[in-house]
């Protein structure tokens, strides 16, 4: 589908603000109206659609924002339950947990960067994660696991659309939670998250294929990260 409005806008309406294409409401892709709770949040969506050329055609890898509020809108709100549950599970196979036993840069690194997030959500949540050195499966604690779910369970509609991206994105839900929560930045999640796959490109270099993907996680990052912090503007309002 290529551009086929010269104006975007946004206003109030259907209980919250909503992105104008032409002075015509938004839709989903389930044709639902796109209403977000925050103006910010729809202002930063209208510049997306703003930004697309004219002519050009319209591609959801460049609409970040708005995949995850329409997402959020067709989704997660039909499917709650399973949208929990689904990134609840991380809970019990975080990748912060499975640490290298060498070579002991790596294994120093792992230790300076993951350890204080678990820490965090020790403290944050109640939740204390197992950490055990290789792949083999560990069973984590049912009450931590208990507790991170029900951090999960917290989040609207549209935070969990942005809550299951990053945590997918990342292999840990102890990440998602971490910047949702305001505790760790889009730069440092990222580091966090590909903090193995960076530390190889250090000894052996890069090639462009893997460039080219960790630039797409880097955005996908830094998209839920931002989605977050507008998200945010409701409850620091409210």
């Amino acid at each position: 589908m290529k551009r086929f409005y010269k104006e975007t806008a946004v206003d109030l309406g259907d209980g919250g603000h909503r992105v104008l294409l032409d002075g015509r409401p938004m839709r989903t892709p389930a044709k639902a109206v796109l209403v977000v709770p925050t103006r910010g949040l729809a202002e930063a969506i209208a510049v997306e659609w703003g930004e697309v050329p004219d002519k050009a055609d319209i591609n959801v890898s460049y609409l970040p924002l708005t995949r995850l509020a329409a997402t959020g809108l067709d989704r997660v709100t039909t499917q709650r339950a399973r949208v929990i549950e689904d990134t609840a599970r991380y809970a019990g196979s975080d990748m912060l947990c499975y640490r290298a036993g060498g070579p002991e840069t790596l294994v120093k690194r792992q230790q300076e960067t993951w350890q204080p997030l678990l820490d965090w959500a020790a403290e944050r949540h109640g939740a204390r994660l197992v950490i055990v050195e290789g792949l083999a499966f560990v069973d984590q604690p049912a009450d931590a696991v208990a507790r991170l779910r029900k951090a999960v369970a917290a989040h609207s509609d549209l935070g969990l659309s942005a809550l299951y991206n990053l945590t997918h994105i990342s292999g840990s839900l102890v990440v998602a939670l971490a910047v949702a929560e305001g505790h760790l930045s889009a730069a440092d999640a990222f580091a966090a998250a590909q903090l193995d796959e960076l530390y190889q490109i250090e000894r052996w270099g890069e090639d462009p294929i893997a460039t080219k993907r960790h630039e797409g996680i880097r955005h996908d990052i830094e998209a839920s990260a931002r989605f977050f912090a507008l998200l945010e503007q409701q409850r620091l309002k409210g």
